[in-house]
């Protein structure tokens, strides 16, 4: 699919946000005051910064609203709802902390536990896509959870429990580029089967259905070369978990840990536009783009 910056910015941004306001709420670190009011700030921007980001790839951002009206039925709807909840109770929690010097523990895990379902509500916008094989996949939400905790680790200064997140994060991320690797051709679709043409013969693919593009072929397909993909992966290894993951086991220092923030945000934002562009819309086999 089209790697569009705006949900790359989304998906990374409020990712590590919530990953970081999920720490702060089971009381790590335990920091009050203006230190606590730097933390949530810095919590806050990541997280609101990335749900507005999203707005940008909508046809229309100023209806964002009525995304809240489908939740029966839309992982986006719930979404909006649980990210608005998570914000609301744990900006309950940081004004204890920040005004009072109180944890309100009880308020402080709800405010946790809904960070990572709003993560989780978020990677099901993408993992229950079936015509994106790629995707749908369990390991889809194990990702971005995984990647949500270390980065809110890595922020939250965690520095003995932050490298092994990484290294788990980094494994899940392995797994799931093997896993997707697979998906399509496991899927069974083909381009006999996206056209129903496969009862008459071999079929294949003489020209595009119209002559100029349109919002299918802008959004839904995208290929990107096997050496350049293999290439930005090992990139996205390194800086996302194993130069933050060296930087965390050396002697602590207010500019390692900031480099450390900065390659993990980088190889996270590498990864997530190879999460895109690597996605096979099984729409492509019908465009003669798949094989």
């Amino acid at each position: 699919m089209n790697p569009a910056a705006s949900v790359i910015a989304f998906t990374s941004l409020s990712g590590l946000g919530f990953g970081l306001l999920f720490w702060l709420g089971l009381g790590f670190p335990a920091v009050t005051g203006w230190v606590a009011f730097v933390f949530f700030a810095l919590a806050y921007l990541l997280s609101v910064g990335g749900l507005l980001a999203s707005t940008f790839h909508l046809g229309h951002p100023e209806r964002a609203f009525k995304a809240f009206t489908q939740w029966k039925t839309s992982w986006l709807s719930r979404e909006a709802w649980t990210s608005v909840a998570t914000l609301l109770v744990m900006a309950a929690f940081g004004a204890g902390l920040v005004f009072a010097g109180i944890a309100l523990a009880p308020i402080g895990w709800l405010g946790a536990a809904l960070s990572l379902l709003t993560v989780f509500t978020t990677s099901m916008i993408y993992s229950q896509l079936r015509t994106v094989p790629r995707w749908h996949q369990p390991l889809t939400p194990v990702l971005f959870l995984s990647l949500s905790l270390s980065g809110g680790a890595l922020l939250a200064g965690m520095t003995s429990v932050a490298p092994w997140l990484l290294v788990v994060a980094g494994v899940i991320q392995c797994l799931h580029w093997w896993r997707g690797d697979q998906a399509l051709a496991s899927s069974g679709t083909t381009l006999a089967t996206a056209t129903g043409l496969g009862e008459i013969g071999t079929v294949r693919s003489f020209e595009p259905p119209h002559t100029g593009g349109n919002y299918l072929t802008r959004e839904m397909i995208y290929v990107v070369g096997r050496k350049h993909a293999r290439k930005l992966r090992v990139i996205a290894l390194l800086l996302m978990v194993f130069l933050p993951a060296v930087l965390l086991l050396l002697p602590f220092s207010h500019a390692l840990a900031a480099l450390a923030v900065i390659s993990h945000l980088t190889g996270v934002i590498t990864s997530r536009w190879l999460f895109f562009a690597e996605a096979e819309h099984v729409v492509g086999l019908y465009y003669g783009k798949r094989t």
